[in-house]
């Protein structure tokens, strides 16, 4: 929770920082910029974020900010040190066969991994039927590993609307390109068209430049998933027949238990009938 909270603040303060950067290039380029052509050559700040006009500074920045921070929050999060942990089954079984699988629960309850997580659940809804815990087992690793793909689709959303953005810039900077020649009678000049071909091409720049690493980014995390939820079903599968096996033990303990019960009842009911027959026929 606290690596979370700074992770946040961190992107926060560099989202910041990037937009203080804009603002303050922006300004300086249109006060103090004009001599371009007068031997002053432009910086990689003006050539790729501040000639890329609006679209780039709101839209398309922004959105690479945010494909940086879910790419770290990811990859703090997707780990197999905290989602399938080396031994998790081992651990488990060692637990059900000290405390019996009732006990289980509230040793793990806190864990948050994989197995964990689907182990006091099967336990939980189980209702003593080993058959119906396998179920809720694989259906609780099936739900885990599809909130986990829900929350990278974030990344693949970015990388395939990206591309998109850059070429609605380009088609916005192309209007304006020949908006600037109907303006100049047909016969504009190099620097007229220069905004207009920045626009196009900056922002197309910026699509493809984000939605390549995105597109990346999601298909390794993609994979990892799916092979840590391989790995946990693996780890499940080995405490299964222990869960069976303490279940099978434990019921036949049970039964004892309640004939042990029920004998003492009987051997009342007995006494009770016999002094009842004693009294309707006394002896002589």
């Amino acid at each position: 929770m606290r690596k979370s909270f700074l992770l946040k603040v961190l992107f926060l303060v560099i989202a910041l920082a990037v937009v203080i950067a804009v603002i303050a290039g922006t300004m300086r380029n249109s006060f103090g910029g004009d001599a371009v052509g007068g031997g002053r050559t432009q910086t990689f700040f003006e050539q790729f974020v501040i000639a890329g006009g609006p679209i780039v500074w709101f839209v398309l920045l922004p959105m690479s900010l945010i494909t940086v921070y879910l790419g770290v929050e990811h990859s703090l999060s997707i780990r197999r040190k905290k989602l399938v942990p080396w031994g998790i089954g081992d651990r488990i079984v060692a637990i059900i066969r000290q405390y019996g699988p009732g006990q289980l629960e509230a040793r793990i309850s806190e864990q948050n991994d994989f197995v964990s997580v689907a182990a006091v659940k099967a336990l939980g809804q189980g209702r003593g039927d080993w058959l119906r815990m396998r179920s809720q087992l694989a259906e609780s690793l099936q739900e885990q590993a599809w909130g986990l793909l829900r929350r990278i689709e974030w990344v693949n959303l970015i990388g395939n609307v990206s591309p998109m953005v850059g070429l609605f810039g380009t088609v916005f900077g192309m209007i304006k390109l020949f908006n600037a020649i109907v303006l100049a009678g047909g016969q504009p000049q190099p620097a007229q068209l220069a905004e207009g071909i920045s626009v196009a091409l900056v922002t197309t720049f910026w699509g493809l430049f984000i939605a390549i690493p995105a597109m990346a980014v999601h298909g390794v995390f993609r994979n990892r998933i799916e092979t840590l939820v391989n790995d946990a079903v693996v780890e499940a599968e080995n405490i299964v027949p222990e869960i069976r096996r303490s279940l099978k033990v434990q019921k036949p303990a049970e039964a004892q238990r309640v004939g042990e019960a029920k004998q003492p009842i009987r051997e009342l009911r007995r006494k009770s009938v016999r002094t009842t027959t004693e009294s309707l026929h006394p002896r002589k």
